[in-house]
């Protein structure tokens, strides 16, 4: 499994790609790879308004519908319309392939991300208890 050093990552396997006060929002690729083949995704409406842990979308896979979550407070800026069409690019290019964009209202909620290290250890964790 990948787990890109320059990424933020959710207890809830969602990655963070940090730009300023703008956060790109994605999951990781143990989120992907417990998924299995992802076959649609319901992309979050553009202009709402979330808070960080809210249930922002919906992602499906063959074997099962999982809520994807805002790791960040803030305005949903913008959405992967790519994935409307072609949901598989998460399983190919999970970290290419972002879901949407908040654009934060309190950057300061990043510092309970977890970095690269402590997210491999959760996901080493939680694979070793399947």
């Amino acid at each position: 499994m990948l787990y890109p050093d320059q990424l933020k990552y959710s207890k809830s396997h969602e990655w963070v790609s940090l730009d300023g006060n703008t956060a790109k929002i994605g999951i990781s690729d143990f989120a992907q790879h417990s998924l299995g083949d992802i076959v649609f995704i319901q992309l979050p409406e553009i202009g709402a308004s979330v808070k960080a842990g809210d249930s922002v979308c919906e992602i499906e896979s063959v074997k099962a519908a999982s809520s994807i979550y805002t790791p960040v407070s803030g305005k949903i800026t913008a959405v992967n319309d790519a994935l409307n069409t072609t949901p598989e690019l998460i399983n190919q290019k999970p970290y290419d392939a972002f879901i949407f964009i908040v654009e934060m209202s309190d950057p300061s909620e990043t510092g309970g991300l977890l970095d690269s290290k402590k997210y491999a250890e959760l996901c080493e964790k939680e694979s070793g208890s399947h």
